[in-house]
């Protein structure tokens, strides 16, 4: 079975050791509850289905059962509070928890980068910038971008972007992207993203008056619609983004960092509601 920290769903890792138990042994859902101290026999089953939540007294019994020890066991306890927290600032300081749980004991979060990198706008906006500003100081580059932002956190962002491979030093203060896209695949990344376009959406509410309107493009249009048509104008503006995504990649030169934003949010209730 792979390592626990390759996990960010505690669903999925009580669905994987269930299934490696199984493959070996005659155990079952109704053995698998008895021994976490369920006596639903398929109350497991229904956490593994999403279908119902763990206690933290249920949490301790699953972790018994499982034979969770040490670091194993915080870190699953942390990721059934990440995997149950409705909210997103609990959601983060338990993603943050199973990452310093892992740090402190020299292992490696999957996709652990790519949320960081997602979490601040900084990130992006230097990846995209030191390039086409070799020799810069981080001071230089600050002065550069429209939202405040100190030479420290400048450093910061370049130094992490450096050890997580997203930029490559290539000279004094020089940079090279070692990838024209980042990406991630894990639980944790939306939770990330939805971080950054509240930051970037902030950012479009200031453009409004602190960016001349012939270096920006702001519209919108408010209009009725019916699901079908809201699905149908979802996946154009996915293929359209998909599509500046590709063109951007083929970039050979630049000289400034944009960002757009594709919006499409609900005005009001439907009638169901």
């Amino acid at each position: 079975m792979k390592p626990i920290t390759s996990y960010q769903d505690y669903r999925k890792y009580m669905q994987d050791y269930y299934e490696e138990r199984k493959r070996s042994s005659l155990f079952s859902w109704r053995e698998f509850s008895r021994l976490a101290g369920f006596s639903s026999p398929n109350y497991l089953k229904l956490v593994c289905e999403g279908k119902s939540r763990v206690s933290k007294k249920g949490v301790e019994g699953i972790a018994d059962a499982m034979e969770l020890e040490g670091i194993d066991r915080d870190y699953f306890c942390a990721m059934v509070r990440f995997g149950d927290a409705k909210k997103d600032e609990e959601k983060m300081q338990a993603f943050n928890e199973m990452q310093k749980i892992a740090k402190e004991n020299r292992l490696r979060v999957v996709d652990a980068e790519a949320f960081q990198y997602f979490k601040s706008w900084v990130n992006p906006v230097m990846r995209e910038l030191a390039p086409i500003m070799p020799g810069a100081k981080p001071l230089e580059l600050a002065r550069q971008c429209y939202p405040v932002v100190s030479a420290a956190d400048v450093r910061y962002a370049l130094d992490f972007m450096t050890h997580a491979d997203f930029l490559k030093k290539v000279g004094e203060d020089t940079y090279e992207q070692t990838e024209k896209v980042v990406t991630g695949s894990s639980e944790a990344i939306p939770l990330a993203l939805r971080s950054m376009n509240r930051q970037m959406s902030r950012f479009a509410t200031s453009a409004i008056d602190e960016v001349p309107p012939k270096e920006r493009h702001i519209a919108g249009v408010t209009l009725g619609l019916s699901e079908t048509t809201y699905q149908w104008l979802v996946q154009k503006i996915e293929t359209l983004r998909q599509q500046v995504i590709a063109m951007a990649a083929k970039e050979k030169e630049y000289d400034k960092v944009y960002r757009l934003n594709l919006q499409l949010f609900p005005l009001t209730k439907g009638k169901e509601a």
